[in-house]
């Protein structure tokens, strides 16, 4: 046996053992074996900086979670109080609202908080607005935090209203993914932020190579300590005027005042301390409620995930979502990447009665091998009935479940693996019937820009696109 050969034997064998002694799905592990198969060199790398699912994450995140009651005693006892009382009100609705509540408490520890006012924000051109009179209101304190923040058009409007929030005296500090934002252009307009009094800094700085693959997802936005807003929209032009030929850009956010936006300023503060090693875990980043804060009583549940959650959150919740459903599912995704389990839930509950209904975005400018793996998945659910909706007037980009009519979820997470496994995600569970209506309408309204996908059709056509999509299939546990 050759030198080269035995090296190459002892390669493999080593990282076969890793990657099975990591416990993935079977199909990840497969995936990740045929690459460094077929690429050593590249599989290696491409797996140390974006394949790695719970190593490396450290031990400061959860210390730092830990080490929350100690400094918000009060605000948690008070938001334990209003889930106690949450859970024994909504035990007489429908079995699935308890259960989902129960779910998203033992998988995340989201305590559901009733004293809350929900708004639903259909597309940027409601949000910006409303967010920028809000900052323009602010002040004590103003917490930003995107995946995506643009240094264009929009961005340079942020930075000249949250230079004046300075200039005022209120306290501005953002958080920004580094993969997600910017660019070459970023670093420059990073500095020229934080040269205006801007406390600007990336959730998990690039030079951290060992977690590189772990990206922080997440859109949060807290202003006072009282206002705050969650769901799908970043900061960016895009959002407004999505260009690559899309009429538009669709997207779903909510603004909330009330208990949950503790949760949502308790999170950004984890992260905050994380990325910066300050803490924010005082009295005056959780002022008490003022007078008319959460009157309209909407109990709110904050789904987090993450590399260094105990239980892949986002997908339990989802699964929990569709298994629960006795009447009917709606559901909006850009991506439509699933696992054995999420593809197995939705096809069983439209093969027993129940109405499901997955509208996903037709393309993208970009990540072109996951829309050909989407229509093998788009297929398999279709043909045990589930209506599949090609959104093509525009981008769709909301992330929305709404089941039964009784309970509405509106975040970050995406159903592709990525979202499920490795990102930082958070949804907010809403357990109110207005809320999923003015949803349920919005979707209603929305299909008059999709195309319904025919499995039949899809099968009928090309077998060299129909064998592409396979093959991006192949791939799509490390997408």
């Amino acid at each position: 046996m050759s030198l080269f050969t035995l090296g190459a034997t002892i390669y493999f064998v080593a990282v076969a053992a890793y990657i099975i002694s990591e416990n993935r799905r079977p199909q990840s592990a497969f995936a990740w074996l045929f690459l460094f198969l077929t690429l050593p060199v590249g599989g290696l790398v491409v797996y140390i900086l974006f394949g790695r699912m719970r190593g490396g994450v450290g031990r400061t995140r959860k210390l730092v979670r830990q080490d929350v009651s100690s400094h918000l005693g009060e605000t948690l006892e008070r938001a334990q109080a209003e889930h106690r009382a949450a859970m024994d009100r909504i035990a007489s609705r429908p079995p699935l609202v308890l259960q989902l509540a129960t779910l998203a408490h033992s998988v995340s520890g989201g305590l559901v908080t009733t004293s809350n006012t929900v708004e639903v924000l259909q597309d940027a051109v409601e949000k910006y607005p409303r967010l920028f009179r809000d900052i323009e209101a602010a002040r004590e304190t103003i917490h930003l935090q995107y995946y995506i923040w643009r240094p264009d058009s929009l961005g340079l409007r942020l930075m000249a209203l949250l230079e004046s929030k300075v200039a005022q005296g209120v306290k501005v500090r953002v958080l920004y993914d580094p993969v997600g934002s910017f660019g070459i252009k970023g670093a420059i307009y990073v500095r020229r932020m934080r040269a205006r009094g801007i406390e600007m800094w990336p959730a998990s700085p690039l030079w951290r190579v060992h977690t590189i693959s772990y990206r922080n997802h997440r859109k949060i936005a807290v202003v006072d300590g009282r206002i705050g807003y969650t769901g799908g929209i970043n900061i960016g032009d895009e959002h407004i005027d999505p260009g690559h030929g899309y009429e538009l850009w669709r997207d779903t956010h909510l603004r909330m005042t009330g208990m949950a936006v503790r949760a949502l300023q308790r999170v950004f503060a984890v992260d905050w301390a994380n990325a910066t090693g300050q803490s924010l875990f005082t009295p005056a980043n959780f002022p008490p409620l003022a007078d008319g804060d959460g009157a309209g009583g909407q109990p709110v549940q904050l789904v987090l995930s993450g590399p260094d959650s105990d239980w892949r959150a986002v997908r339990h919740q989802y699964f929990g979502m569709i298994v629960g459903a006795r009447e009917r599912v709606r559901v909006q995704t850009p991506y439509f990447i699933l696992d054995a389990s999420l593809a197995e839930a939705l096809k069983t509950a439209a093969l027993s009665g129940v109405d499901v209904s997955v509208m996903v975005a037709a393309g993208g400018p970009d990540q072109r091998v996951v829309y050909w793996a989407a229509r093998t998945y788009m297929a398999e659910i279709a043909t045990a009935g589930v209506e599949v909706l090609l959104f093509e007037k525009g981008f769709l980009h909301a992330k929305t479940v709404v089941t039964d009519g009784w309970v509405a979820s509106v975040g970050s997470g995406n159903w592709d693996i990525r979202s499920f496994s490795i990102n930082y995600e958070l949804n907010a569970l809403v357990y109110d019937t207005a809320v999923a209506a003015e949803l349920e309408t919005g979707y209603e309204r929305d299909r008059a820009r999709c195309r319904v996908f025919d499995p039949d059709e899809y099968r009928a056509g090309s077998r060299v696109l129909r064998f592409r999509d396979s093959v991006a299939r192949l791939v799509s546990p490390l997408l």
